[in-house]
C-alpha cells in the first residue's frame, strides 16, 4: 500500500512540474522592456507557431506592424486528432477560432500566400494584396499530399474500413467510425506511415496501439490480424525507442512490413498496394486500412527560392540553419514548425522551444546585435501505447533521450502519469503556448 501511495504521489509531484513548465520561457516575462519599433514583421501561417510568436511579439514589441496571413476561420489542435480517431475525444475538442487567440494589434489576412519575393521583401496572397515586410516568419504548416496515393480520395474516410485521421477533426471522427467497425468485427487491419518526413512520426504507432487495445477490450483481438507498414527500416527515428516499439510489437502479436511504401488503395477489392525499395509491388488486403499520406511544404516556398536546393528536394522544406531557423540566405527571413528544413522537430513540443529562439534572433536583428538563443531540435512524443499508459518520449538532434522529469517519468515505460500528460496536461501547455506564455 506504501508503495503505490508514493507512487501515486510522485506521479502527481510530476503533473504538478508539468504545470510549472507553464512559466513564462525568455523573452516572455511581464517585467521585458518592449522595443520601440516601426518594423513591418508578416507571419505566414496562423497555427500554434504564427499565433503563439505573434503573441510573445507584441508584448515584447511598441509600433511594430505585425501582420498574420492565414485562411482558415478555425485552428485545429493537432495532438488531439489521435484521440478523436480512436473514439477518446469528440471532434470539437480539436476546434476552436483562430482569431479568439490572437491579441489585439496583429492584423489577420485570411487568404492564402501566393508568393514570397525575398529580394523585394514582399509576399502576395491569391486575392491579390502585396505586402512589405522588414521580417517574415513562414509557419504555414505542411501539405498532406493525399493526391500521391493512387486510387484514394478523401471522400472514403469512414467507409469501405478507410481511416486517415492526420486529414483533420472530421476526418479523425470518420477515422473513428472506421475503426470502430474494424474493433466490433474483426479481420485485418493494416496501419501505414508515408516515405517523407511528416509531422509527430509517433501518430502512427499511436493509432496501432490504440485500435489493438480497443480490440482487446472489446474482446476482439483473436479475431484480428494488425500489419504496420512503412518505407523506413525502423519503427522509430531514434534508436532506443524503436526497439522499445518492437518489442511491444511483437509482445501484441503486431506484425511488420518494414521497406513499404503505400503506393496504391483499391477499395473495391479491399487491397493496398505497397513498393520496396527496388520497385517490386506487394500487396496486402485489409478490412480496415489507416493511410498517412507523404507531406510536404506548400508549392508557395519551392515557386519563391525559398526551399533547400540539395535536401529534401521532393518535399521543399524551407532552408534554414537547424540551431536558429534562420534562413540561410535571407537574413530577415526564419522558418517555424513543420516547415523548417530540420532534422527534427516536427511536433508542437518542438514549436514550444523553437520560439523562444526565433523571437531572441529577431529582436536582437531589430536592435542591431547578434542572437544567442539556439533550438537543439528538442521533440516530444508522448507514446500512447494503451489506453491510459503511454510513453513520454523526448530527444534531440543527436537521437539523445533528454526527459523533462529525471526519475519521474521513465521515458521508456507505459506510465499512467505519461498518459495524463498527453491526456490533460499537454493541451493546457499548448494553449498556455498559444497565448506566448508558454
Amino acid at each position: 500500500m506504501t508503495d503505490n501511495i508514493t507512487t501515486s504521489r510522485r506521479a502527481f509531484l510530476a503533473l504538478a512540474a508539468a504545470g510549472g513548465a507553464l512559466a513564462a520561457l525568455p523573452g516572455t516575462e511581464a517585467t521585458a522592456q518592449a522595443i520601440s519599433t516601426n518594423a513591418r514583421i508578416v507571419i505566414i501561417g496562423a497555427g500554434a507557431a504564427g499565433t503563439a510568436l505573434a503573441n510573445r511579439l507584441v508584448r515584447r514589441l511598441d509600433g511594430a506592424q505585425i501582420t498574420l496571413i492565414d485562411p482558415r476561420a478555425q485552428h485545429l489542435y493537432q495532438p488531439g486528432l489521435s484521440l478523436v480517431a480512436a473514439g477518446l475525444k469528440p471532434e470539437s475538442y480539436v476546434v476552436s477560432e483562430t482569431a479568439d487567440w490572437l491579441p489585439s494589434g496583429v492584423t489577420l489576412i485570411t487568404e492564402y500566400v501566393a508568393a514570397v519575393d525575398a529580394e523585394a521583401q514582399t509576399v502576395s496572397t491569391e486575392g491579390g494584396e502585396t505586402l512589405d515586410y522588414d521580417f517574415l516568419i513562414i509557419a504555414p504548416g505542411l501539405i498532406l499530399d493525399h493526391d500521391a496515393i493512387e486510387g484514394f480520395s478523401l471522400d472514403m474516410v469512414g467507409e469501405n474500413g478507410i481511416g486517415a485521421l492526420y486529414a483533420g477533426p472530421d476526418y479523425a471522427a470518420r477515422t473513428w467510425t472506421a475503426a470502430s467497425r474494424f474493433v466490433e468485427e474483426g479481420g485485418r487491419g493494416v496501419f501505414t506511415r508515408p516515405e517523407t518526413e511528416m509531422k509527430c512520426a509517433g501518430a502512427p504507432l499511436k493509432h496501432t496501439f490504440l485500435i489493438d487495445d480497443r480490440l482487446r477490450r472489446a474482446g476482439n483481438r483473436g479475431t484480428a490480424e494488425i500489419v504496420y507498414a512503412a518505407p523506413q527500416g525502423s519503427l522509430f527515428g531514434v534508436p532506443i525507442v524503436a526497439e522499445k516499439v518492437r518489442m511491444l510489437f511483437g509482445d501484441r502479436g503486431i506484425e511488420t512490413r518494414m521497406g513499404r511504401t503505400l503506393r496504391a488503395v483499391d477499395t473495391d477489392r479491399k487491397i493496398a498496394s505497397f513498393t520496396d525499395a527496388d520497385g517490386a509491388t506487394h500487396e496486402e488486403e485489409y478490412d480496415y486500412l489507416h493511410v498517412i499520406p507523404p507531406q510536404r511544404a506548400p508549392e508557395f516556398v519551392v515557386q519563391s527560392g525559398l526551399a533547400w536546393a540539395d535536401r529534401w528536394t521532393d518535399q521543399g522544406w524551407v532552408d534554414c540553419d537547424q540551431y536558429t531557423l534562420r534562413h540561410n540566405r535571407y537574413p530577415n527571413v526564419w522558418a517555424l514548425g513543420d516547415v523548417a528544413g530540420v532534422p527534427k522537430g516536427k511536433t508542437a513540443a518542438s514549436v514550444k522551444w523553437q520560439l523562444p529562439v526565433v523571437e531572441d534572433h529577431l529582436l536582437a536583428a531589430l536592435e542591431g546585435r547578434e542572437g544567442t538563443e539556439t533550438y537543439d531540435g528538442y521533440t516530444s512524443c508522448p507514446m500512447i501505447t494503451r489506453i491510459g499508459r503511454a510513453m513520454l518520449i523526448e530527444f534531440d538532434y543527436n537521437n539523445n533521450l533528454v526527459p523533462s522529469f529525471p526519475g519521474l517519468i521513465a521515458p521508456l515505460e507505459e506510465l499512467w502519469i505519461s498518459w495524463l500528460m498527453k491526456e490533460v496536461a499537454l493541451k493546457a501547455t499548448y494553449n498556455a503556448m498559444l497565448r506566448g506564455q508558454a
